[in-house]
């Protein structure tokens, strides 16, 4: 109990607890700022500016790019999985956009995309997390041959692999 005698709440039943949590577990300020690039661009093409630029080939690639976008930063906060195929899709589509959304949405758009795209090119999910139930099993001593691929203490994961024992071909 705390000094006014009230307990103190849970993390877990703290208010945005859940989402805060269905947020770090995704790439979602990349998927955003993809969107909000895309968004922007379209709201570009449709602006009543006289300032409209007309670079490269207009009609379908002016709003199929800045679509794209957008659904690829949906996407990416959606599913998670695929983050480095839709990463890698709204870098080049950002750069596309340069040629056929007025410069890229005045540059707003395209560096939004770019930035997005890099932030979610380079996240990556925190495996240190168990699932939320899910507790370590206790490991059973197993008796010390003399073997040192067999020691249960030298079981550290390799980099790369999942799991502590490689396969011939792991070992080269």
């Amino acid at each position: 109990m705390t000094a006014a005698g009230h307990h103190p709440v849970p993390a877990a039943r703290r208010p945005g607890g859940r989402w805060r949590r269905w947020r770090r577990g995704r790439p979602f300020t990349a998927g955003v700022l993809i969107a909000l690039g895309g968004t922007e661009m379209l709201v570009t093409l449709r602006a009543p500016l006289g300032v409209l630029l007309h670079v490269g080939p207009q009609g379908l690639a002016a709003y199929l790019v800045p679509a794209v976008l957008v659904l690829c930063g949906v996407l990416l906060v959606a599913t998670p999985q695929q983050r480095v195929f839709y990463a890698v899709l709204s870098l080049l589509l950002g750069l596309v956009s340069w040629l056929t959304s007025n410069l890229g949405g005045f540059l707003v758009g395209m560096l939004l995309a770019l930035v997005g795209g890099a932030l979610a090119f380079a996240w990556t999910p925190d495996k240190r997390r168990q699932p939320a139930g899910a507790t370590r099993a206790p490991e059973a001593s197993a008796p010390q041959t003399g073997d040192p691929e067999d020691d249960p203490d030298d079981d550290e994961l390799l980099p790369g692999l999942g799991t502590t024992h490689p396969t011939p071909a792991d070992r080269g």
